[in-house]
C-alpha cells in the first residue's frame, strides 16, 4: 500500500482524554478515533493489528481442536432467564425491547448461547468432546470507561467454550485451552503470567486468568518469591496472624468524640492499628452485612460476596442503613448489639485480645473486647493479602504488582447446563447434562497491553507477528525520479514475497516520514536516498538504533531474515 493513498491520521500533540500510553499511541498512531465514552471506531492501521491478533487466536484455536462459530450478538431475554442471569446480571447489560416489547440484550457473554445450541445440536456422548469458539463484538455498560479499550463499553472477544461427558474430559479440554493460551499470548510477544482467579459473575469451579504486569493495571496480582504461584488477590487466601496469648480483660467504654478514623483511634488511643478492629457494614442485593477486619487490613469485597452466595451488587451502606444498624453515626460502628442481616468476621479477629471496635454510639468506643465472649460471627477469610505474607503452596514471602487481565479460563462445570437443560445421552443411555468449560481472551485489551509492553519515547515497537505492516520503504525526495524508481522496485518485489509493506510517497520531509513510520511501529524501515548512486540503502530496525547501510540487492534477504 503506498501512503499517498492510505487514511494515516497521524497526532504529534497527545490528546487530553489519554491518561495510559497505550490509550495516547493507539489515538496518535491513528489507529482509533473515539465515538463516545468507552466507544471507538478502529481505524485502518488499527484493524490490521486486530485482524493479525485475531489470526493468530484462530490458528492456534483451530490446532488445539477447536471450531469456529458465529452467534448473534443481540440475544433474546428468554435464555438469560432460564440461567437465572437475566435479574442477576445487573447494570452492565445494554439492555432493549423490539417493537413487539420483547426483551433482548446486546451479549456481555455468550454462555446462554452456546449452551443452547449444544443442547439442540448434541445428542450423545459420542458427538463429545466439543469446543466452540468465536470472536465477535461484547457490550458492557461500564460505569467509568476509561484507559481507552482496556475498560471500554464494546470490545472485541473470543470467547469458546467446551462440552464433556465427564470431569476428566473437561480437564483435558482445560489444559489444551490452557495451552493454546501460552502459545497465542507468546507470539503476540506479551508477557503474560497465568494467576489463579476468581470467578465472578461466569460462575464455576475453577478459573485461571492470564495477566500482564503493568503500573496502571487494574488488578493487585499476588506473587511467590520462591515457586510459581501467581493469583489475583480477589483470589489469594490470607494467612492469619496470630497474638501471644493473653489475658481477657474487661470492656471498658471510652468516650471519643469526634475520633472517628482508624488514624485518628491511633492517635488518641497512642497504640497501633494492629489493636483495632473495624466494622464496615456493606447493602448486598438488599441485606446490611458488617463485616469485621483487623484496623491495619482491607476488605476483599470479592471474598465477601461469594460468601455470601454470590453476590450481584455489594456496595457501601447509605448513612441511614448505618444509622439503622447501629444506631450512631458513622466511624462507630462496632459488632456488639449490632442489627444487621449478618456479621462476617475476618479469621484474624478470632486471634486477637483485647482489641478496640466502636460501641454503637456516637462519640464512644468499647476497648478490651474478644471474639466469641463478647460477640460471635460467621468466621472466614474476607480481607486482602498484603505484600511480605505467605504463600499458600510454599510458605516463602509474596509481592504484589499491579496487572492487567488480557486472557480468562473457567471449569464451568454444570452450571450452565443444568439450569438450562443441556443434556446428553451417555453410554448407558442415560441423560447427563454436559460439563462445560468458558475461554476468553480480550482482543482488543490484547492489542493495548502489547503496546504497553512494546514502545518507546517514539512510538510503538510492534512485534513482528502482529504489526499493521512490516516494512516502510521511505524515499527521502519523491521528486527524485532514481530515489523513486528504487523505491518502487524495492516496494514491488517485497510485495511479490508476501511481505506486508508500505511505500511513504507522501510529498513530506524525510523527517515528517521517519516520524511517523517510528509512532505507528513498522519493524523495519528501508530508506531510499542519494546513497542509491553507489549502490546503497539504509536498513534500520524499529526496536534499534542502529542504521545499516547496505547494498540495495541485500535488503530482501535482510527482510527475510527477520521475518523468518
Amino acid at each position: 500500500m503506498k501512503m499517498s493513498n492510505m487514511l494515516v491520521s497521524t497526532l504529534r500533540e497527545v490528546p487530553a482524554e489519554a491518561e495510559i500510553e497505550s490509550h495516547k499511541l493507539m489515538l496518535r498512531a491513528g489507529l482509533m478515533r473515539k465515538m463516545a465514552a468507552g466507544i471507538y471506531n478502529y481505524m485502518p492501521l488499527g484493524l490490521k493489528v486486530l485482524r493479525n491478533i485475531e489470526q493468530i487466536v484462530k490458528e492456534e484455536m483451530d490446532n488445539a481442536g477447536a471450531q469456529e462459530f458465529l452467534a448473534s450478538a443481540m440475544l433474546p431475554a428468554e435464555l438469560w432467564q432460564e440461567s437465572g442471569r437475566w435479574d442477576a446480571y445487573g447494570a452492565e447489560m445494554f439492555r432493549l425491547k423490539d417493537r413487539n416489547s420483547r426483551d433482548f440484550c446486546l451479549g456481555p457473554t455468550h454462555e446462554e448461547v452456546f449452551t443452547d445450541i449444544a443442547r439442540n445440536e448434541i445428542k450423545s456422548y459420542k458427538q463429545l468432546p466439543l469446543t466452540l469458539y468465536q470472536i465477535q463484538t461484547k457490550y458492557r455498560d461500564e460505569r467509568r470507561p476509561r484507559f481507552g479499550v482496556m475498560r471500554s463499553r464494546e470490545f472485541i472477544m473470543k470467547d469458546a467454550y467446551s462440552f464433556d461427558k465427564d470431569q476428566e474430559g473437561l480437564d483435558l479440554s482445560y489444559d489444551k485451552m490452557h495451552e493454546a493460551y501460552v502459545k497465542i499470548f507468546n507470539r503476540c510477544g506479551l508477557d503474560a503470567k497465568c494467576v489463579e482467579a476468581d470467578s465472578g459473575a461466569i460462575g464455576g469451579s475453577n478459573s485461571a486468568e492470564f495477566m500482564v504486569k503493568s503500573e496502571v493495571g487494574e488488578d493487585d496480582v499476588v506473587f511467590c518469591t520462591a515457586c510459581d504461584y501467581a493469583a489475583n488477590i480477589e483470589k489469594a487466601p490470607s494467612t492469619p496472624e496470630k497474638e501471644q496469648v493473653t489475658e481477657l480483660k474487661e470492656i471498658e467504654k471510652v468516650e471519643t468524640p469526634n475520633v472517628r478514623t482508624i488514624d485518628e483511634l491511633i492517635k488518641f488511643f497512642n497504640t497501633t492499628a494492629k489493636k483495632f478492629v473495624k466494622t464496615l457494614i456493606y447493602n448486598a442485593d438488599g441485606k446490611i452485612v458488617a463485616v469485621m477486619v483487623r484496623g491495619d487490613r482491607e476488605v476483599n469485597e470479592t471474598k465477601v460476596a461469594n460468601a455470601l452466595g454470590g453476590v450481584i451488587e455489594l456496595e457501601m451502606a447509605s448513612a441511614e442503613d448505618v444509622v439503622k444498624a447501629t444506631g450512631a453515626a458513622i466511624g462507630f460502628a462496632g459488632p456488639i448489639g449490632i442489627k444487621v442481616d449478618e456479621l462476617l468476621v475476618d479469621n484474624e479477629v478470632s486471634n486477637m485480645y483485647n482489641f478496640i471496635v466502636g460501641a454503637n454510639e456516637t462519640g464512644y468506643h468499647l476497648s478490651n473486647v474478644n471474639y466469641g465472649r463478647d460477640f460471635d460471627g460467621k468466621l472466614g477469610d474476607y480481607r486482602n493479602i498484603t505484600e511480605g505474607e505467605i504463600c499458600p503452596h510454599c510458605g516463602a514471602k509474596i509481592t504484589i504488582s499491579r496487572g492487567t487481565e488480557v486472557g480468562h479460563i473457567f471449569k464451568l462445570g454444570t452450571k450452565y447446563s443444568e439450569s438450562m437443560n443441556a443434556n446428553f445421552i451417555d453410554e448407558k443411555g442415560e441423560s447427563k447434562p454436559f460439563i462445560m468449560g468458558c475461554y476468553g481472551i480480550g482482543v482488543t485489551r490484547t492489542m493495548a497491553s502489547i503496546i504497553e509492553q512494546h514502545h518507546d519515547e517514539n512510538g510503538i515497537v510492534w512485534p513482528i507477528s502482529v504489526a499493521p505492516y512490516h516494512v516502510s520503504v521511505i524515499p527521502v525526495n519523491i521528486k527524485d525520479e532514481a530515489q523513486m524508481k528504487v523505491a518502487e522496485e524495492i516496494y514491488n518485489k517485497l510485495k511479490s514475497m508476501h511481505v506486508e509493506v508500505i511505500m511513504d510517497d507522501r510529498n513530506e520531509r524525510a523527517g515528517v516520514k521517519f516520524k511517523d513510520s517510528d509512532l505507528i511501529g513498522i519493524p523495519m524501515r528501508i530508506t531510499v536516498g542519494k546513497k542509491i548512486a553507489e549502490g546503497q540503502i539504509e536498513f534500520k530496525l524499529r526496536n534499534s538504533s542502529d542504521i545499516e547501510v547496505i547494498n540495495i540487492d541485500e535488503v530482501y534477504n535482510k527482510v527475510k531474515n527477520q521475518l523468518d
